[in-house]
């Protein structure tokens, strides 16, 4: 018989698969993340393997309990009984052990081994339950000591055992509660007591008893998510200071080139200066001084980064806020810019509005934003090639853009542009030189003026930064 599954139609969903999207729902609520999913992981094996460290005490205490009813009610019912207990929790470990020895991590697996768990634990309550049931049945409309007592046990090690999986210790506790409400109500519709009988003490004992078990299910719930929240909290402190680490040595690894580079450069120069009679040829003496400046000024530049950037992390970069007309500031970093532009035979343009754009900023950070960004698209750009630069008004915003059209960044790698001491050419024989902290620290200032920076690149077509800053309308 063939089926036709036409118009976009979706195929009826197996009894599997629904129980699997129900365990889901039930289990897996919301969005995953890797922590959450670590968090579920952690949850189902220690609920699988606390299970399997306990199965000698469930053997002892099913045993007793066969043995109490054998004794005095009926041999009969505590051998079924008994053997119904042995078949759930041998279902019950199998499961266990199939979750400690799992190699499969996929979400399919693992709602998977939820439905089985969930599954064994309701046969092995429902198992107990029914003994506890058929014990009442026996001690007829009595104290129900024994029977009741079978259910408390059976509570407090679910509380105590259980609580790694709130729904499954829910459904262990929703079934053992029903049960210790209905043997003394049971007994109260049939018989119908009046008010200060024995029967109805019985029933109030019940609910004092079952709202225990409960305090305790909820008091060990609570210290295992407490557990469970300090794990999570180690484990981002450890990444962290991982994290940190890897910028250490990146940092150890940037500062010494950067640092050993200009040093060489300044000590040459110096040394031949001092050993060498420049007298009679002041060009070369000239030159070596140029050499010793220009390094100097890197050196300077990278200690200013590095300042900057220590500020940043212990939030102590100051800021001075006043209206600033941002097509000012940019015709003034064109200028600035100029002479650095010239050695690369690049030429900086001034394109767009000429129109007064005002924002509220600290010009001297400000200036560095469009320093570092002009630097990095000159720096980029193809000898005789051009640089843009413009400001513009979009909605309320002011939108400041720097294009190049130079080499451009590869897809993927807002990490390497924004990051710090990372570069997108990392190697030791990448054409430019830099720390791999002035677009961190351009991002850092940005984002301390309310504004966002992006970018947008065609390797090969150049690289489009655009800052968007709130527009201060000015009073007319």
């Amino acid at each position: 018989m063939h089926t036709d599954y036409s118009n976009d139609q979706a195929p009826p969903l197996t009894i599997e698969q629904r129980f699997e999207r129900l365990i889901a729902r039930v289990f897996l609520s919301g969005k995953p993340t890797l922590e959450s999913a670590r968090r579920h992981e952690k949850q189902i094996r220690d609920f699988a393997s606390g299970g399997l460290a306990l199965f000698w005490q469930r053997q002892g205490i099913y045993f007793g309990a066969a043995l109490l009813c054998g004794f005095y009610y009926s041999i009969t019912i505590a051998v079924l009984c008994y053997l119904l207990c042995q078949v759930a929790d041998a279902f019950d470990s199998f499961v266990s052990l199939k979750v400690v020895k799992r190699t499969d991590r996929s979400l399919r697996h693992t709602r998977r081994l939820l439905g089985l768990l969930f599954f064994s634990n309701l046969f092995s309550s429902l198992a107990v339950a029914t003994f506890t049931l058929l014990v009442a049945d026996l001690e007829g409309p009595a104290e129900h000591f024994t029977s009741l007592f079978f259910l408390f046990a059976a509570g407090l090690f679910a509380a105590v055992n259980n609580h790694q999986l709130p729904q499954v210790l829910a459904v262990r506790l929703i079934i053992y509660g029903a049960l210790f409400i209905y043997i003394p109500a049971r007994d109260i519709w049939n018989e119908s007591p009046y008010y200060g009988s024995q029967m109805w003490l019985h029933f109030a004992t019940a609910i004092f008893v079952l709202y225990f078990v409960l305090e305790c299910s909820m008091i060990f719930l609570r210290l295992y998510q407490r557990g469970l929240d300090q794990l999570d909290e180690l484990r981002t402190e450890r990444d962290r200071a991982r994290e940190a680490y890897e910028v250490k040595s990146q940092f150890v690894s940037v500062v010494s080139h950067e640092l050993r580079t200009p040093l060489t450069s300044i000590n040459g120069a110096l040394g031949l200066l001092r050993d060498s009679d420049l007298s009679n040829n002041p060009e070369s003496a000239a030159r070596m001084l140029d050499i010793a400046h220009k390094n100097s000024q890197r050196l300077s530049k990278l200690i200013n980064d590095l300042l900057d950037i220590q500020k940043m992390e212990s939030s102590k970069m100051t800021y001075d806020f006043a209206p600033l007309d941002l097509t000012e500031l940019i015709n003034e970093a064109a200028h600035s810019i100029a002479p650095y532009a010239e050695k690369y035979d690049v030429s900086v343009c001034l394109t767009g509005d000429s129109d007064a754009l005002h924002v509220s900023a600290d010009r001297e950070r400000l200036m560095q934003v469009l320093d570092n960004l002009l630097s990095n698209a000159v720096k980029f750009s193809s000898a005789g090639g051009e640089v843009h630069l413009s400001a513009r008004a979009e909605d309320d915003f002011a939108i400041l853009e720097v294009r190049d059209f130079g080499v451009g960044i590869p897809k993927d790698s807002e990490h390497l542009v924004f990051g710090k001491f990372t570069q997108v050419d990392g190697s030791d024989k990448r054409n430019h030189d830099g720390t791999g902290l002035g677009l961190s620290i351009v991002r850092q200032i940005v984002t301390d003026h309310d504004a966002h920076i992006d970018y947008e690149s065609q390797p090969g077509q150049g690289t489009l930064f655009y800052v968007e800053f709130p527009l201060l309308r000015r009073p007319s």
